[in-house]
């Protein structure tokens, strides 16, 4: 998993910190999303995944790596 944040369209709502504190924070001048770790590991990824779901604002998006083989 690879987190993506958009600062810009961040709304402060602080979801995302509240929801997976160990992969987001809250810019302590703005309010907006700072992504602590981009490439979560096992244990925060369902977290993560939830923080992306419930962004009111859509700033957080991720991407799956695609396992390869034929």
């Amino acid at each position: 998993m690879r987190l993506r944040v958009d600062r810009e369209r961040c709304i402060g709502a602080g979801m995302c910190a509240l929801t997976a504190p160990e992969v987001f924070d809250q810019d302590a001048d703005d309010g907006r999303v700072l992504l602590l770790d981009a490439e979560p590991s096992a244990v925060h990824r369902a977290a993560a995944r939830m923080a992306v779901g419930v962004c009111p604002s859509g700033a957080i998006t991720f991407n799956e790596p695609q396992s390869g083989g034929p």
